[in-house]
Formats: C-alpha cells, sequence, structure tokens
C-alpha cells in the first residue's frame, strides 16, 4: 500500500532527512520518501498503518504529519514544484478547498499547488483537480455542535442529541463559482444604475435633470462605483498589480489598465475639473466621466469569469464521472463470518464478498462464483464480460447477477481505477508541442497592446474629430479592454483536458498532450504478435516426439516440469495442459531464463532446454531436416513451435495456437485506410509469423526479434523519418516502447510496459488504436479551431477597437462592447473545446 502525507515544519534537507529517517523506521514500512518541496510524505507499508502512528514516531519533534485533506494551512502558497513559491492574496476558510490546484492555462507547466489562488503568471484562478479522496462514507454529526463529526449513527456526547447526516461539503471548484456569483450579483446590482444615469443623457429632455444636476448625478454614479470597483471586481486590480510587479504582463494587467483609466480620470473630472480643456466638458460645463464605461466594463469581465468557472468544471467531467465509480464500502469475510468496512480498511489478501449489482471495491483476483461484470465505464465496451474463478477484477466495474468471493490483489491508489484518474489529471496538466505557439505569441502580446493603444491616443489626438482627446481616450480604452491573450492560452490545455477525459472514458489513457499531437502524425505502427495481434491465450494443441526414447507422455512430462518455474503465457498454457493430462511432474533446479530464447534446468540430472532454434543452438542440440519440415508444417498455420532438448539431443515438440482476436483484422484494415503502415515485430518463428502477417494483409514482419533487436528496428525506422508507434504487452518491449515515438502498451500486459508507454488501452485490443488516433485527430482539430478563433479574434478586434473603421464606416467600438467580447472569446474557446465531450471515436 501506499499513502502521501503531508508534512509540516521542514525547511531544509537536514529536517527533510530526519523526517524521512523518523518515518523509515516506523514498523510495517518498507520505504518512505519525503519531498521538501512539495512538503509530502510517500510512504509505503505491507498493510495499513494508522496515521497515528506515524504523529507517535514524529513527537518529541517539531514537525507534523496529516492526511492530505486535513492538512495544516501555511501563510505561504505551497507549490508541487521546486522553486520560491509565489506570493498570492489569501483565501478565506470557506474557498479553501482539500485538493491539488492548477492553472487553467498550464503557464508554469505541469506545477501544482496545495491551496487555492491566483496563477502567479496569467493571474486566472488556479483550477482543483478531481482526485480519491482517502476518506470515504457517510459522516456524521451533531445539528447544536457541528464540531462533533463521527463515522457511524449514534448520540452527540455533549448534549445526547442524536446524530444527523453531515452534509457534504462543497468544493473549491462550487465555492469560488459561488463567490463570483455573488460578487457578480452585487456588481449588476450597483452598475445598472450607473448605466442607466449615464444613458439618459442620450434623452432631450432627461428627467434626471429636474431632479438633480449633472454634477450630482456624477457623484451618485462615483458613489455606486465604489463597491463595484473596490469590492465585487477589486481581485482584477490586484491581479494587475501582481502582474506589473513580477514583470508577467497578463489579461489582468489590460484590463487594470483600461478600467483604471476610465474609472480615475473620472475621479479627477469630477474633483478638479478645471485641469481640463473645454473639449473635455459638457454643456453643463462638467467633465465627462466614464463611470459606466469602467464598472460596465469591470462587470462584463466579472460575468465572463463566471462564465469560464462554470465551463471548467465540464471539461474534467470524465474525472468527476470515473471518481463516482470509486465504492466506498465492501464486506469483508473473515473466517465465514461478514463485516462491512471502509474502502480505506482493505488490506492486500482480505477476502471479500461481492454481491448482485454491487461496485467492485478493488483490483483482485474471483476466489469463488462466477459471474458477469460491466466494465463499460473503464474499457467504453458496453457488454458485460464473465468472469470466473482466477479471472481479474477491477475497482469500480458492476457486478452482475451473481454474488462471487473475491482476494484483494491491489488496493488504494494501486487500483487500476486510482491508476486512471491519476494518468487522466496528470496528462490533463500537461503540455503539448503545439501550445508552444501560443506561448511565443503570449510572451509579447500584452506589451504590443499597450503600445497599440498608446499609439491610437496620439493618432486620435492629433488627427481625430473634436473632441479630439475624448474619442483618443475612449478607443484606446477599448484596445486594452477587448484584447485577450486568454482566449490564446486556454486553446490548448482545454481540448487537451477534455479530450484526455474522453479517452479515458473509452479505455485510452494518454499519459501526456505530446503523445495526442504525436500520435495524429504516426506513420508507421509497429505490433507485438502475442497478446497483441493475438489473444495471448495460448493453448496446447500438439506434442510431438522425435526420439524412441521418450514418448509423448514423457515430454509433456519434462516440459510441464521446466515451465512451472516459467510466468511466460506458453509456459503456463503447457502446465495447464499437464494439468488436464494428469501428468506428474518432476523436480527441476538451476532454471534460467534465455531472453528471446527460451528456458533451461536440470531434471534428473539431465540438462534440458526448451525454447525456439536459437535456443536449441545454445544447448548444442541439432535438428534435422525432418525434425524442421515437421515443425514448419504447423508454422505455416500460424502455430508456435517449441522444441526440447535433454543431453544436447532435440527429443520432441510442443505445438501451441494462440488465436487472432477478432478485433485485430478490423483495427489493422482501419488504419491502413488512414495512411498508417503496420509491420509486425515478433520473437516467434519466420514461418508462424509469415502466416499471421498474411492472414491481416500486414506491410511487412519481422521474426525470431530479440527486445534489441525491436529497439534497433524501432531506431532505422525513425533514421528514415517515419513516425513511429510501438504497441506491446510484455518486458521484452519495453526497451522500443520507450525508443518509440508512441509508445502504446495493451492494458492486459505488464506493469513495465505500461510505464514505459505514452497511451495505455485499458482493454489489450489493437481497436484500442484506431480509438487513439480517432481521439487525436479530433484534439488537435478542435486545438487548431480554438488556435485560430483566438488569432483572428485579436488580429480582427484590436484595429477595430482601435478605429480603423471610422473613417470609411463612420463606426466606434464602444469600451463596454470590446469588455463583453473579450470575455465571450474565452468562454468560446471552452465552449468549443467541450464539444469533445460528444465526439465518437
Amino acid at each position: 500500500m501506499t499513502h502521501t502525507y503531508h508534512i509540516s515544519g521542514m525547511s531544509c534537507n537536514g529536517c527533510r532527512n530526519h523526517v524521512q529517517e523518523k518515518l523509515s523506521g516506523v514498523p510495517g514500512v518498507t520505504n518512505a520518501s519525503v519531498d521538501l518541496a512539495r512538503q509530502t510524505a510517500t510512504i509505503e507499508m505491507d498493510s495499513h498503518i494508522p496515521i497515528g502512528t506515524f504523529q507517535e514516531a514524529l513527537s518529541g519533534t517539531h514537525y507534523s504529519i496529516h492526511p492530505p485533506e486535513h492538512k495544516e494551512v501555511h501563510d505561504d502558497h505551497q507549490m508541487h514544484d521546486h522553486g520560491q513559491a509565489p506570493s498570492v492574496r489569501e483565501k478565506s476558510p470557506e474557498e479553501k478547498g482539500s485538493g491539488v490546484f492548477y492553472c487553467p492555462m498550464h503557464c508554469e507547466g505541469d506545477k501544482t499547488y496545495d491551496e487555492p489562488g491566483d496563477c502567479p503568471v496569467c493571474g486566472m484562478d488556479l483550477v482543483e483537480e478531481q482526485r480519491m479522496k482517502s476518506s470515504s462514507g457517510e459522516q456524521w454529526t451533531c445539528p447544536m455542535h457541528p464540531e462533533i463529526v463521527k463515522d457511524e449513527p449514534g448520540s452527540c456526547p455533549i448534549c445526547g442529541m442524536e446524530l444527523v447526516p453531515k452534509e457534504p461539503d462543497l468544493t473549491a471548484e462550487e465555492k469560488t463559482y459561488n463567490k463570483l456569483l455573488r460578487k457578480f450579483r452585487i456588481a449588476v446590482g450597483f452598475t445598472l444604475p450607473i448605466f442607466l444615469i449615464a444613458m439618459s443623457e442620450m434623452l432631450a429632455d432627461n428627467p434626471l435633470y429636474e431632479v438633480l444636476d449633472l454634477k450630482y448625478w456624477n457623484w451618485i454614479q462615483f458613489a455606486l462605483s465604489i463597491p463595484v470597483v473596490f469590492y465585487a471586481t477589486w481581485m482584477f486590480f490586484q491581479r494587475a498589480y501582481s502582474s506589473i510587479r513580477r514583470m508577467s504582463p497578463n489579461m489582468f494587467t489590460l484590463i487594470g489598465l483600461g478600467a483604471g483609466v476610465a474609472w480615475l480620470f473620472s475621479i479627477v473630472g469630477l474633483l478638479f475639473p478645471d485641469l481640463f480643456p473645454d473639449q473635455f466638458k459638457t454643456e453643463a460645463g462638467t467633465v465627462h466621466v466614464y463611470f459606466e464605461a469602467a464598472t460596465v466594463i469591470l462587470t462584463l469581465v466579472l460575468l465572463g469569469q463566471l462564465l469560464e468557472a462554470r465551463a471548467h468544471s465540464k471539461t474534467n467531467s470524465a474525472v468527476k464521472e470515473l471518481l463516482k465509480l470509486a465504492p466506498n464500502k465492501a464486506t469483508r469475510v473473515i473466517d465465514g463470518r461478514e463485516e462491512e468496512v471502509s474502502i480505506d480498511a482493505i488490506n492486500l489478501n482480505d477476502v471479500l464478498r461481492v454481491k448482485p449489482g454491487e461496485k467492485i471495491p478493488v483490483d483482485g483476483i474471483i476466489t469463488e462464483g462466477d459471474t458477469s461484470i460491466d466494465e463499460s465505464m473503464i474499457t467504453g465496451e458496453p457488454i458485460p464480460v464473465s468472469k470466473s474463478v482466477n479471472d481479474p477484477v477491477s475497482s469500480g466495474t458492476i457486478n452482475g447477477n451473481r454474488t462471487f468471493l473475491m482476494k484483494a490483489e491491489k488496493v488504494g491508489s494501486d487500483t487500476l481505477l486510482s491508476r486512471i484518474i491519476q494518468m487522466v489529471n496528470e496528462a490533463g496538466r500537461s503540455r503539448a508541442p503545439i501550445q508552444k505557439l501560443a506561448d511565443t505569441v503570449s510572451a509579447y502580446f500584452v506589451p504590443i497592446v499597450v503600445l497599440i493603444s498608446l499609439i491610437t491616443f496620439a493618432v486620435w489626438a492629433v488627427w481625430g474629430p473634436e473632441p479630439a482627446y475624448v474619442y483618443a481616450m475612449v478607443n484606446a480604452v477599448a484596445v486594452l479592454i477587448i484584447a485577450c491573450p486568454c482566449a490564446l492560452g486556454l486553446a490548448t490545455p482545454m481540448s487537451v483536458m477534455v479530450g484526455v477525459g474522453k479517452g479515458a472514458q473509452n479505455g485510452v489513457l494518454v499519459r501526456n498532450a505530446e503523445a495526442l499531437e504525436k500520435m495524429n502524425k504516426v506513420s508507421m505502427l509497429i505490433v507485438d504478435k502475442t497478446g497483441t495481434i493475438t489473444e495471448g491465450k495460448p493453448a496446447v494443441e500438439k506434442v510431438g516426439s522425435f526420439s524412441d526414447s521418450f514418448n509423448e507422455k514423457e515430454v509433456l512430462q519434462l516440459i510441464a516440469s521446466l515451465n512451472r518455474n516459467s510466468e511466460h503465457p506458453l509456459a503456463e498454457a503447457t502446465v495447464k495442459y499437464a494439468d488436464e493430462q494428469n501428468v506428474e511432474r518432476l523436480e527441476s533446479t538451476n532454471f534460467n531464463a534465455v531472453t528471446g530464447k527460451g528456458v533451461e534446468g536440470m531434471i534428473r540430472e539431465n540438462k534440458v532446454a526448451l525454447g525456439n532454434l536459437k535456443m536449441m543452438e545454445h544447448a548444442q542440440a541439432n535438428l534435422s531436416d525432418s525434425m524442421r519440415d515437421e515443425a514448419r508444417s504447423y508454422q505455416d498455420q500460424g502455430k508456435t513451435v517449441s522444441y526440447l532438448s535433454v543431453g544436447g539431443q532435440a527429443v520432441g515438440y510442443v505445438v501451441i495456437g494462440d488465436k487472432i482476436k477478432e478485433s485485430s483484422a478490423k483495427a489493422i484494415r482501419e488504419l491502413q485506410a488512414k495512411g498508417i503502415q503496420v509491420v509486425m515485430l515478433t520473437g516467434d518463428n519466420v514461418n508462424t509469423a509469415r502466416a499471421v502477417a498474411e492472414e491481416l494483409n500486414l506491410a511487412d514482419f519481422h521474426a525470431n526479434m530479440l527486445p534489441e533487436d525491436k529497439l534497433k528496428e524501432v531506431e532505422i525506422l525513425q533514421e528514415k523519418g517515419k513516425i513511429v508507434a510501438m504497441a506491446g504487452d510484455g518486458i521484452n518491449d519495453a526497451p522500443a516502447l520507450a525508443k518509440s515515438d508512441v509508445g502504446i502498451a495493451m492494458g492486459t500486459g505488464t506493469d513495465v510496459a505500461i510505464e514505459s508507454a505514452m497511451i495505455t488501452l485499458v482493454k489489450g485490443d489493437l481497436h484500442g488504436i484506431v480509438k487513439a488516433r480517432n481521439l487525436s485527430e479530433a484534439v488537435m482539430r478542435n486545438i487548431r479551431q480554438n488556435l485560430f478563433f483566438a488569432l483572428v479574434y485579436n488580429t480582427v478586434g484590436i484595429p477595430i477597437a482601435a478605429g480603423v473603421l471610422f473613417p470609411v464606416f463612420g463606426i466606434l467600438l464602444s469600451p463596454m462592447i470590446a469588455a463583453l467580447a473579450m470575455s465571450f472569446s474565452s468562454v468560446s474557446v471552452i465552449a468549443n473545446a467541450l464539444r469533445l465531450r460528444g465526439k465518437s471515436i
């Protein structure tokens, strides 16, 4: 089991080493790793250890350990990365979440933070990552004493009242949205009367002037603007100031400058009207004020932030759906007695009972009973899968109409569901190479916009109609307001986040955004045979003898006796077949697996070897032409033949068949239709490989491949300019998977292969590669649409705001309309990304 806790009190590497030493010394801990920058401890243990044990280990020191969701809150903005923690505004307790937070524009890559706040680069609200909670189940509290919280019903120890179910806490995402909504309502409440007062000036006989003179209405506008500026939208000015102080200009720099200039100009005009020339003044002698422009701009920007917050909550909806799959409780069986326990209390090798319709609590294998299981939520395949004894089951999948017993093999963060959620979160925060374009433009965007605004002011002040300075200021402000670097910054991350979630719902797990982009460019796909093209469930079809000294049963006995020490699928098939034939196994010693060739050992003081032709050469066992011809007759049918030698003499063989998956032929045809060449690399012999390649109409194949040979073939293809994807499921595929441009691991394979891959297919099926290609095409198309919209919006919008249409059409863009356009530009990018949720892959 692996748990991550928060550590407080550390300030240097000496502290880190001290904490790590203390935690490593706790009985049952197999490994403890402490991260100073993240202020966390990752602890591996044989079975669950209560946090109190770790707290006791750190007693007497000034360090303390906390669960992730109950960590000690510090003044500093904790961050999950090395470097200095950015300074951010302090959040109220109601706004603080319990998760990990990241910038939606990924300004600092995959850096994450422990507390909500603003991104120190772009100023946007940090978004809470959706993740598994370590605590589960319903909690109970006292209506009179809310500080009393228990995991089960009962009475309050203070007043004796019956405890009631505790309402679930809002997520940081929901709290942020509610806070923005409350501020927006306040902003609208004060901005609307300002707007009406200002617009009434357009009436010929303004009825308001019969009540008060214009200068008094200006003072009323000023008074009404104070709550908007200093409460509802004050955060925009804070972010603008922070961006200037950090020399990192962003969208809020432009908003702060534009709205701030309009508001401060109005204040100065209100207090010191004699400072301004006549062209700035009305017929009543008052200076034109722009309180309505400033407040409407700020309120519309706040509306945009509100809509973005709601849209952001939908971009990670796939992870939220995955989180819903995680059950809270399970039924554990101990000595025939059943007890209901929380998921956190399940240990490795616990026996669990899963009843009809229940969600499977952890990963494991069935030990008693049979059933059908709905795995659609993690594989995307709607048809229930039949399961029986020794078959694996995964957390979050749904049992059919039968009860069964299972043994827990992976719990906590090690379950498939937890790993999927973690992979989706990490991939959603990664940066695609195509984002470099947006980053390059964004680096110069704000300074250029400010320069254009100044040029606009100067041009209108010199050549504009009277009142020239009024036109100059209004258009300069409009330029500042309409520019939207956020639309450009959000173009890639939003599409990636939604796309990665879409893939997870269809059994395609993407490690990072780069994998999506590269998958779209793949021109060559390399596939392994066993377990990738074939079922990976080999079965013995024939055992033959080359020698009069050994009959077929004795050959099978030697093969099974040697293979019982091997975990290779072919070896397991021979052992299973021998058991079915009631063949007694012999004692074997000095077992050795020769990579890419076979296995060897000692049986009854004879050196026994089993494997391919290379293994026979290794064992110095010669094969006659008749032996080779007999084996070739099976190999030409696509079967695998392993030879057996005893004491350097070839004595027999075993024929093993591995059925080609029904989906392989269809998937390969679809990939070839997309212009992808499919090549098979296999450790099997040439004849077997040729038979499979011809049946599937593959572009090419290579047989007798060792792991290093597969790696070299990938390098050769890359040198020819091919973008290579490699699909495999075994340890021998790991080097080639890591070297390829896009490594694709079949989820039914080994953990080593999955760790080496950029894309993992939950269901070990080549059709998943078709899904991955379709997904990458859809995401990259969506990203290009977003980038095009963001670039065109700014390229067209800024000149219009500057007034280029005025000389010909007499059209000017009000700063308020500019603010509305700017607010909806970011929302439009997110809305376009959300279309990926309905895309069929």
